[in-house]
């Protein structure tokens, strides 16, 4: 990769002051309530959550089945376990989706400049099965959506589909029949044998807590619900409603980066609110070479999803099939096996260098002194997700573009006409939140349900200090229930090979259960301690809980308050490969080990 982004050998920095900085930085951002100066959008805030692009008028008739699999979720994860179910001839399973269609993170998120931050030919599974190849190098979010559209057709999965639709009260596990009891705010009754949950990260947005927010006059919604009756426009931008409003952002992280190019090309004039700027590479967007696409051979898209993933988890590669900025950060902070990277030290070195190429680009591109240095982010990279944009920063130079730093303060206040931040109030027409998502904190906060197990266990109270689970996706107490989430799983940069990896599991063991008459499944709980054990070590002995401790705030560290039980609510720091090569083992040993089987 040819960019600004590469070589950080030749930049020389004073450790010291940067680390000193850093702390600084972080010190002002840090809050008592942490997690808590969110809320998520309900109550005052409701009207915020609805679904504007469904039919209001929408109903059905209320259904009641017995299933084999009942799937809460028809983002990637659950349209991939259905495929992976219906491959093995599974075919008595439901998908249920509050949205309107399938799509998960990409039906809610259409905000103008959405897209993957990783390359659509890694990100859009089942590319070779469809043949199909994304139109360009990192896909736009209307391409993604559309892309799961095409799975579901290709794979007859609509029919199998119920939108619309919300699991109300909480999942029963019935002893007698060995069942899941699931209801639906439209009346649907379900028992099933397996329950899969398949809920997604970032699908339930959250509000900062603002004092004030619910007295603005002007109109205001979140960025995962874009009004586009108000702005005009689509995904893809032109905002044209927009050109005699006085537009408010507030945040400045990865979902802002995107959008704000789009704001500043249509607002009267556009303020950025910002508490901490982001990091921001080049993208280096690029139209997909024909002459590239008819090269390439059988079995192409996952032997670069693999080389992808393990060269961003520092494991041993020969070549970099991807070559983007998330592999160039693996080469320049010493996270790639076999060159000359001394450990710990020396990959934070890297890092710090890494960073100061990130400010230094600021500076090249930020004509306003004052604006450029407000920009630049000091803390370690990886405290937040770096972003690649090759918009946004020169957005800052545009007349009708105010940024507004609130120097880790945040925004103090919203009245009835506009925003306040360090005393000064900012009149607009229209707020934007881009405020983020719930991420990785209680299951109950993030899908809306709980589950009740068995001896009528809530799953709230068996995670009540974090969760407890052996791979991520199976916990003691609840038989026969999966989850696909981050949560104490082997998530790398790429989600999507994940979750093509974790829901071809869920396949197998259904299957086998079905084939071999086990009406239950249920994780021993010597084995989920154990792997609770190995998560907990392998983050406090990698040096990731130190180094998470000592980041800016952010959603990755709870805010900068992450309690002890909260650490159980983190990824495996063992990486991708480790986690990989378990799930194979256990497969491959054919007895399912560390799990209490019931026959029928």
């Amino acid at each position: 990769m040819t960019s600004e982004a590469s070589g950080t050998a030749d930049i020389e920095i004073d450790v010291e002051a940067l680390n000193k900085r850093y702390a600084e930085e972080r010190a002002k951002r840090l809050r008592s309530e942490a997690n808590a100066q969110y809320t998520r959008l309900e109550g005052k805030f409701a009207d915020f959550d609805k679904d504007i692009y469904a039919d209001p008028n929408f109903t059905r008739a209320a259904v009641d089945e017995q299933l084999d699999v009942l799937i809460i979720g028809g983002g990637f994860a659950g349209l991939l376990t259905a495929i992976r179910l219906r491959e093995r001839g599974i075919e008595n399973f439901r998908i249920i989706e509050r949205g309107a269609d399938v799509g998960g993170t990409w039906y809610w998120n259409r905000y103008p400049g959405a897209a993957s931050d990783v390359e659509g030919y890694i990100y859009l599974p089942m590319l070779e099965e469809l043949g199909y190849l994304p139109s360009q190098k990192y896909s736009p979010a209307p391409e993604i959506h559309a892309h799961c559209q095409k799975l579901a057709k290709h794979f007859d999965l609509y029919p199998k589909a119920l939108f619309q639709t919300r699991v109300t009260g909480d999942a029963q596990w019935d002893e007698e029949s060995s069942r899941w009891l699931v209801t639906t705010h439209r009346g649907d009754k379900f028992a099933a044998r397996f329950l899969i949950s398949c809920t997604g990260t970032y699908d339930s947005p959250k509000l900062p807590n603002i004092a004030g927010a619910e007295t603005f006059e002007g109109h205001a919604f979140h960025t995962s619900r874009w009004d586009y009756n108000y702005t005009g426009g689509n995904s893809l931008g032109g905002l044209d409603k927009l050109g005699d409003k006085v537009v408010g952002v507030i945040g400045t992280g990865a979902t802002a980066v995107q959008c704000i190019p789009h704001l500043a090309a249509s607002a009267k004039h556009l303020y950025v609110f910002q508490r901490t700027p982001s990091s921001v590479d080049v993208r280096n967007q690029k139209k997909t070479d024909p002459e590239w696409a008819k090269s390439l051979k059988p079995g192409w898209q996952w032997e670069r999803t693999k080389n992808f993933t393990s060269l961003t988890s520092g494991e041993p590669v020969t070549e970099d099939l991807v070559d983007d900025g998330w592999t160039d950060i693996a080469r320049n902070i010493g996270a790639a096996v076999g060159g000359d990277s001394e450990g710990p030290q020396d990959f934070a070195l890297s890092g710090l260098k890494k960073m100061e190429m990130a400010r230094r680009r600021i500076d090249s591109i930020v004509k306003d002194k004052e604006t450029a240095e407000a920009l630049k982010p000091y803390y370690a990279y990886f405290c937040k997700r770096p972003c690649f944009h090759d918009d946004y920063l020169p957005v800052f130079n545009q007349p009708n573009v105010t940024l507004v730093d609130t120097k880790g303060i945040g925004v103090e206040q919203i009245t009835p006409k506009g925003v306040v931040a360090a005393g000064k109030e900012y009149p607009v027409d229209c707020l934007v939140y881009a405020t983020g998502f719930e991420f990785m904190t209680e299951f109950v906060k993030q899908t809306g349900y709980d589950l009740v197990g068995r001896g009528g266990r809530k799953l709230s109270e068996h995670w009540s200090q974090g969760a407890r689970t052996l791979w991520g996706i199976q916990t003691s107490g609840f038989p026969n229930f999966f989850l696909m989430a981050l949560n104490q799983s082997g998530v790398g940069v790429n989600y999507v090979h994940m979750a093509t990896e974790q829901t071809a599991h869920f396949a197998y063991v259904i299957d086998e259960c079905l084939k071999k008459g086990i009406a239950s499944i249920e994780v021993s709980k010597e084995a989920q301690d154990d792997w609770v054990e190995k998560v907990l070590a392998a983050a406090e002995e990698g040096g990731r809980n130190a180094f998470l401790d000592s980041c800016t705030p952010s959603h990755y560290n709870h805010e900068g308050k992450k309690a002890e039980s909260a650490r159980l609510n983190d990824l495996y720091a063992g990486g991708p490969g480790d986690y990989l090569k378990r799930l194979e083992a256990w497969r491959a040993a054919g007895t399912m080990p560390g799990f209490h089987v019931t026959p029928a």
